[in-house]
């Protein structure tokens, strides 16, 4: 097996919540305007986006790498998620190609966390 195509690990959100309830950082690749509507509940959250909604369609985010790392080490522990799991999965790829070593996919992403019931933070609605 080739070291380079590391197998992207991905895990539910039952094991994504235990991970992140015992110290890992959670990388929300969403886009700011999906996070900003409400988001993993996370003691150490990041949100730096995989992909952009422009005019043309989505579009990958050329900084995205760079904008982890100045975030992250890369042997920092992380839970990569988005809304369905499906950016969360390439990112997660991505960032084991750049030599991210412990970093695990959310299988199901937000919308499976926020299914199973589990805490999130919401903005405050305006009084």
């Amino acid at each position: 097996m080739a070291s380079s195509g590391a197998e992207v690990v991905t895990i539910d959100v039952q094991a994504a919540k235990d991970l992140i309830n015992s110290g890992y950082g959670y990388l929300d690749v969403r886009t700011v305007q999906e996070y900003n509507k409400g988001h993993v509940e996370a003691a150490k959250i990041f949100n730096i986006p995989y992909l952009f909604n422009t005019p043309e369609g989505r579009v990958k985010n050329p900084e995205f790498l760079t904008e982890v790392l100045s975030a992250c080490g890369k042997e920092d522990n992380l839970v990569v998620g988005c809304q369905s799991g499906v950016r969360s999965l390439s990112a997660t790829a991505d960032l084991q190609n750049a030599g991210f070593k412990h970093v695990s996919n959310m299988g199901g992403g937000y919308l499976a966390w926020v299914e199973s019931g589990f805490p999130i933070e919401k903005p405050k609605e305006e009084l």
